[in-house]
């Protein structure tokens, strides 16, 4: 798995899957900014636990999220609306690296903290309107190690997954959301803290 989603050469910036493409990088921030970078966002950016209605009662979240970017672009999901915080330096240098990697403006930034290993997202795709029709999703994961899993909507069966470590890169485009949900699950193995980005285009 990770020989055949390696860095690419040339021009083959993205492997295709079934209904979608994928551009995995691990390191693709040197050690020395991934530690700054997870040390200056673990203290100091503005951590909330947001919380669902889920069968008529209020469920928090299983983690720590954070909206930042233009604040002209807010975000609306799982029935809760997020008014973006103004991007930081770190953040903003993050986003423009980014930019240049997959030639788009990316306009928004969610972040999760996932505090342990009994921090985790459920299975969802990310296809809300906002987002357009074929969104680019750039994820960068920093701290512990944590399993992200693909899985296909018609087909659950179909798997396939990463171990996302510090430093690394995830782009998930084509059509890709609207065939393929992805999660992290509890872990029944200790892992460390860890915050993840996911850089959005809100249209």
């Amino acid at each position: 798995m990770n020989d055949l989603f390696s860095q690419p050469e040339g021009d083959e910036f993205y492997t295709k899957i079934q209904d979608g493409l994928i551009h995995f990088q691990q390191g693709f921030l040197p050690r020395e900014k991934a530690d700054y970078m997870f040390q200056t966002l673990r203290d100091n950016i503005k951590w909330k636990q947001e919380s669902m209605n889920m069968y008529g009662k209020q469920v928090m979240f299983p983690r720590l999220t954070a909206w930042y970017g233009d604040t002209d672009r807010p975000y609306s999901f799982s029935g809760i609306t997020l008014q973006p915080h103004p991007w930081t330096p770190e953040l903003n240098n993050l986003q423009e690296q980014l930019d240049s990697l997959c030639s788009i403006h990316f306009n928004s930034l969610l972040l999760n903290f996932y505090r342990n290993e009994k921090d985790s997202i459920g299975w969802h795709q990310d296809a809300e309107k906002e987002l357009g029709v074929n969104p680019i999703i750039a994820s960068i994961s920093l701290g512990g190690t944590r399993r992200f899993q693909l899985r296909r909507k018609d087909d659950h069966t179909n798997k396939m997954h990463f171990d996302l470590g510090h430093g690394s890169l995830l782009i998930m485009a084509g059509a890709l959301q609207h065939h393929w949900q992805h999660a992290i699950n509890k872990s029944t193995v200790p892992c460390g803290e860890r915050i993840n980005l996911t850089f959005r285009t809100i249209k």
